[in-house]
């Protein structure tokens, strides 16, 4: 049904097309005018074009102009790098740098996020008069793009894009403690997409509703590839980003029959009020991942609505999905050649065992790294990071960097990740960077980030802190006003835990041992301040609220 080999041609086919193409609160666009507006871009980036790599970083909210921009891209051959508008200053500018941008679109109110600071030597420092920024609510880009008004599509003849041209730098982080920006070509994205839409049926009639940040892989490969691929209608959230609280209006509002997500949405959105219609809606599936079980069939039993959800990696190189029969608390079975391995051996765990209350009782053998054998063939690399890459690639097999174990009748659960990064609302960060900006505060000698569980589904941020000894004790307000001030901590990065030790365990290297201090989570002997609500202040966290954490904590893993 979907033959195109690249996005461009995807692109393309849609030049004719007088369907609804795209939709949101700015106004609506047929199929025909967003390739309008994408021919468009494809000839400025093309006029604007310097040497070396032919990067353009696109850090946008989704609006318009980022669907404009990915299909121009296309178009024109460039690679969009998608700048995650949750980091801030110089770890933001890191990003831009290493993947070696020489273009930059972005709106007046993201440029600030690293405007004066170096992103590349090709680039230099970033300012809002070079002719390479384009910031798309400016007026003077209106007349910028207005010198290339009636473009059309390059001839494909005269392309030189092929299946392998590469399309997409993905940031996703691993132990490094930096983002590695994972390689995807017009090809894979293209085949991903004709997939995802054969699977969930998508056609022209649909309305594919995209609230998850285009910045990110889900999006693209769940959502905006899905819908170009099937000639579906793409709605963009009324705020720009996705709310809770507008899901379900702007559901209908759009007509929106797909939705994609990653991480904690569901859970966002079963937290609204409950409204006897909430029923009463267009949406007719939902394809995710990471989503808790328990949400799963309470978000399709509230909005009348079929839920998939499954594993899968920005790199491609591992999956499983949920089977109708998938036990509560799995992920779903896995395609052949995918297994569960000791990291230090190389050999396969043993199956879990579990006791009559469904808790796992050797997990000390049965955790191990998920690995898939025939993984590495749909791996296409990380830009400029072969360490990262050998890390992901041994002997032809691709090693996810993911915790998990196998029950006896081959059902794969998630056990967690390495504990030098985390996953939060969908989004894996290192800690090393956070670590760097706890350890400015004036009181602090030391610090370890690392995570635990969140009550729900993924991670939450928790730090020990060794404070000097002539510190009077740890103020909680002050260090919550510190974090506030600080520009570069990403929006998703502040401890929601805060431990206060004398000293921490160290090895012999002075390296945290953080495994030690992760398994007693919030029940150690230390004070603990935590933040019921993560946009309010810390307090002293109780022995009755431990308790009820934990008790969360074991429900969502039963």
């Amino acid at each position: 049904m979907f033959h195109h080999e690249t996005i461009a041609e995807l692109v393309r086919a849609r030049a004719g097309d007088d369907r609804a193409g795209l939709v949101c609160a700015g106004g609506s666009y047929t199929h025909a005018e967003v390739v309008t507006e994408a021919s468009v871009r494809a000839a400025w980036l093309s006029a604007h074009r310097g040497a070396g790599p032919f990067h353009v970083a696109v850090l946008l909210d989704n609006v318009a102009e980022y669907v404009f921009w990915l299909q121009g891209a296309a178009l024109a051959g460039a690679v969009v790098v998608g700048a995650n508008s949750t980091h801030r200053g110089d770890e933001l500018a890191r990003d831009l740098s290493h993947t070696e941008c020489q273009l930059f679109v972005t709106s007046s109110d993201s440029l600030p996020l690293v405007e004066g600071r170096r992103i590349g030597e090709a680039f230099g420092t970033v300012h809002a008069a070079d002719e390479r920024v384009l910031i798309v609510d400016n007026p003077d880009s209106a007349g910028a793009l207005g010198e290339f008004a009636g473009a059309t599509p390059p001839d494909p003849k005269e392309s030189a894009i092929t299946p392998d041209t590469l399309g997409y730098l993905l940031f996703t982080s691993g132990t490094s403690g930096a983002p590695k920006a994972c390689r995807c070509s017009q090809g894979r994205l293209a085949r991903i997409s004709a997939v995802v839409a054969e699977m969930f049926e998508l056609t022209p009639g649909d309305v594919c509703y995209l609230s998850m940040p285009l910045f990110h892989s889900n999006a693209l490969m769940a959502g905006w590839g899905p819908a170009l691929a099937a000639g579906s209608t793409v709605a963009l959230p009324s705020a720009g980003r996705f709310s809770a609280s507008n899901f379900l209006p702007d559901v209908r509002r759009f007509g929106a029959t797909y939705f994609n997500y990653v991480g904690k949405p569901l859970a966002y959105v079963l937290a609204t009020p409950e409204r006897p219609d909430d029923a009463d809606n267009p949406l007719v599936r939902a394809f995710g991942n990471e989503g808790a079980t328990a949400d799963l069939v309470r978000f399709a039993e509230r909005f009348a609505c079929t839920v998939t959800d499954a594993y899968g990696s920005t790199e491609g190189g591992a999956t499983v999905a949920r089977t109708p029969d998938t036990p509560p608390g799995a992920l779903g079975r896995a395609p052949e050649g995918t297994v569960v391995l000791d990291a230090e051996t190389g050999e396969e765990c043993p199956v879990a065992r579990f006791d009559n209350r469904g808790r796992l009782e050797n997990a000390e053998v049965a955790i191990g790294e998920l690995v898939s054998k025939g993984g590495g063939a749909g791996f296409e690399g990380y830009w400029r990071n072969e360490d990262a890459e050998k890390a992901r690639l041994r002997d032809g097999w691709y090693w996810t960097g993911d915790l998990a174990y196998r029950d006896e009748a081959g059902f794969f659960y998630f056990a967690g990740r390495d504990h030098d990064w985390l996953r939060v609302d969908g989004e894996n960060f290192a800690s090393a960077p956070i670590e760097r900006i706890v350890e400015r505060h004036r009181d602090v000698v030391l610090a370890a980030v690392y995570a635990v569980p969140d009550t729900v589904v993924g991670d939450q941020v928790m730090v020990a802190l060794q404070l000097r000894p002539d510190v009077g004790g740890f103020d909680p307000g002050a260090f919550a006003a510190f974090l506030a001030d600080q520009d570069d901590l990403g929006t998703k990065w502040a401890p929601r835990f805060v431990r206060i030790t004398e000293a921490l365990p160290v090895t012999a290297t002075n390296k945290v041992l953080k495994k030690a201090i992760r398994s007693e989570r919030w029940n150690c002997d230390d004070p603990v301040w935590w933040r019921p609500d993560k946009a309010g202040p810390y307090r002293r966290l109780t022995g009755v609220e431990r308790a009820t954490l934990d008790d969360a904590v074991s429900d969502r893993t039963l």
